[in-house]
């Protein structure tokens, strides 16, 4: 048998197979020669009689397969777009609609009115940004590269869990069934194992990428807003969903008109908050991919489904893995990133509810209503959201809500406007988990934080925002004490 490099390309070798496919074989079989039981099995498949265009695509496939760096890590992003989009668009295709000029002007309408009137009760700079109307593909195609950025962590745990899984498979006692893993018989164990990290990395990519695609997808049908979850999906555009929002509507005793007005208020709320305060949205995908990147996966449910299963077939592993893969328990250190996401979480949606609410209470009718609602909204999450609750091991809810918005709103009332939104100028002055179990003592510590006069205290809140804007330190200003408070 021969396996001469030199062979031509395309010409078969002493063996009557192509020299191309039997050199990636020999490599994985550790650069021996293979064992006369493959060379038949692989002639039996029928390789010697392939013409060269078949010849040249089976090579392409196999080095794809076991190349490093050729195959995918984490969440494909475009192949996760393409299945969210299936998802929203339905069976019928008919689940979502493409957005014309009517409603992106009434979009862009709605964000301008609601814009002036933020500006009448905030200080915080507005963004130059336009309202958008987003169809549910629109919002799936913009946000995907961020909800991906969250999964990952997760996707690379998966990846390494299944490898450990695998690879103890071909350490057990007798000959590893390596059919079952989609590869030839015969081959060497160490080169085999050491080539299948790419491979492994693919298939928990593929896994990890079809579930994201599904929540995502699912979460476009729910969402009335761009970043409605409170996490900082977009960074160009105020974002309205208005097949959403009609649904949304149905039911609620208040105008199509003065629903979009109120949403219009809270998005672009969250967008000013993100814009003029840049440290707080990278603050929340940390603590989110920090949750996520200590996600302890149960090995028990992956090696079951590697052994019940063709692991080289994504499709399969999924339906396998249906049931779950993450360990319930958190660690000590996602206790602590799950405390700090809530705390941001909320801290974000207290001040959007408030503010909002403050923006549009002299001119629309139903303000109370609409705010209650939208809280209830967002304490009781929905099916989609626990989907996507499924691919990180949380839900993104602000839980202390309530708690926040009446600390901003306490604030207000002892410090002004200025000194409520002047806890934003650096996470260090910012209220903690502790100051929503406490929010009069927060208020107070506050107020005295300057000075007892509230002219200083102004001073001392415009020191820290300008020495933030100047990449100096923010805990410092003239008039501030040690804490910044």
């Amino acid at each position: 048998m021969s396996n001469d490099p030199s062979t031509p390309s395309g010409s078969p070798g002493d063996d009557g197979l192509p020299p191309e496919i039997m050199r990636i074989f020999r490599d994985l079989n550790g650069g021996r020669d293979l064992p006369p039981q493959l060379v038949e099995q692989l002639r039996a498949m029928g390789i010697a009689d392939a013409d060269p265009a078949q010849v040249a695509a089976m090579t392409s496939q196999v080095k794809a397969m076991f190349t490093p760096g050729a195959m995918s890590k984490g969440v494909d992003v475009t192949s996760a777009v393409t299945a969210a989009r299936k998802v929203a668009e339905g069976d019928d295709g008919a689940g979502d609609r493409t957005m014309g000029e009517r409603e992106h002007g009434l979009a862009d309408q709605a964000v301008r009115v609601a814009s002036l009137w933020l500006d009448q009760v905030t200080d915080l700079e507005a963004p130059a940004l336009t309202g958008a109307a987003l169809s549910r593909t629109d919002w799936i195609e913009a946000t995907m590269p961020v909800w991906a950025s969250l999964v990952d962590p997760v996707a690379d745990g998966l990846s390494g869990a299944i490898r450990t899984s695998m690879t103890s498979r071909l350490d057990e006692p007798g000959a590893p069934d390596l059919q079952a893993l989609g590869l030839p018989a015969g081959m060497d164990l160490s080169a085999l194992q050491q080539q299948l990290a790419p491979f492994v990395d693919t298939m928990a990519s593929q896994l990890m990428t079809a579930q994201t695609a599904e929540a995502v997808g699912a979460l476009s049908a729910d969402t009335l807003t761009a970043t409605e979850a409170g996490v900082p999906l977009l960074t160009t555009q105020v974002g309205l969903l208005p097949g959403n929002v009609a649904a949304f509507a149905e039911g609620l005793e208040v105008s199509l008109d003065e629903v979009w007005l109120h949403l219009a208020a809270r998005e672009a709320a969250r967008m000013r908050l993100f814009t003029a305060v840049p440290w707080i949205g990278p603050q929340i995908l940390a603590a989110v991919q920090a949750y996520a990147r200590g996600i302890a996966i149960d090995t028990d449910a992956i090696d079951a489904a590697v052994r019940e299963v063709d692991p080289s077939d994504p499709v399969a592993l999924q339906e396998a893995l249906t049931g779950g893969f993450l360990n319930p328990s958190p660690t000590a250190a996602q206790e602590q990133a799950l405390v700090q996401l809530e705390t941001w979480l909320a801290l974000v949606e207290g001040w959007v509810e408030h503010v909002a609410a403050r923006a549009t209470d002299a001119h629309l009718p139903h303000t109370a209503a609409m705010t209650e609602t939208i809280r209830r909204r967002r304490a009781t999450g929905g099916p989609a959201e626990k989907t996507f609750a499924g691919l990180v091991g949380l839900e993104l809810r602000p839980r202390r809500l309530r708690d926040a918005a009446n600390l901003f709103a306490a604030l207000e009332e002892r410090v002004g406007a200025t000194g409520r939104d002047g806890v934003w100028a650096h996470p260090d002055v910012a209220p903690t988990g502790a100051d929503l179990d406490d929010v009069l003592g927060f208020v107070e510590r506050t107020a005295a934080g300057g000075s007892s006069a509230s002219d200083d205290l102004d001073a001392a809140l415009e020191s820290i925002l300008r020495e933030a804007d100047e990449g100096g330190s923010a805990a410092g200003g003239s008039g501030a004490s040690p804490d910044g408070q």
